[in-house]
């Protein structure tokens, strides 16, 4: 992972540094491992990936959980299983490291 973070752009390593540290918060046990070519976090079963993108920062966590977080994702352009944070706007944060803390639980109900 810290090969992937330091091949992108110096603007936003910065950027992908705080999601990975965020991501890590929320689920300390996941092992770092780059799959589909992109920073995966991993417990198990994918816990979410996330990658770096010329407009926007994709965020890969699964479609249970964009379904569940759909209220607070309706500004953000989403598919099945992922959503695009442009880097246009503020990164929201605090949303990743919820949704991530939310896909560790429900894994842990399994």
């Amino acid at each position: 992972m810290d090969a992937y973070l330091h091949a992108q752009p110096l603007a936003r390593q910065e950027i992908l540094t705080k999601v990975r540290q965020l991501i890590r918060q929320g689920a300390p046990e996941a092992i770092e491992k780059i799959s589909y070519g992109m920073p995966t976090f991993w417990q198990g079963e994918n816990v979410v990936h996330f990658a770096n993108f010329k407009h926007h920062l994709g965020f890969y966590p699964t479609p249970e959980a964009i379904s569940h977080f759909a209220n607070q994702l309706t500004d953000y352009k989403t598919s099945k299983g992922a959503v695009q944070f442009p880097y246009s706007q503020a990164i929201p944060y605090e949303l990743i490291g919820d949704i991530t803390r939310w896909k560790v639980a429900q894994m842990e109900k399994k």
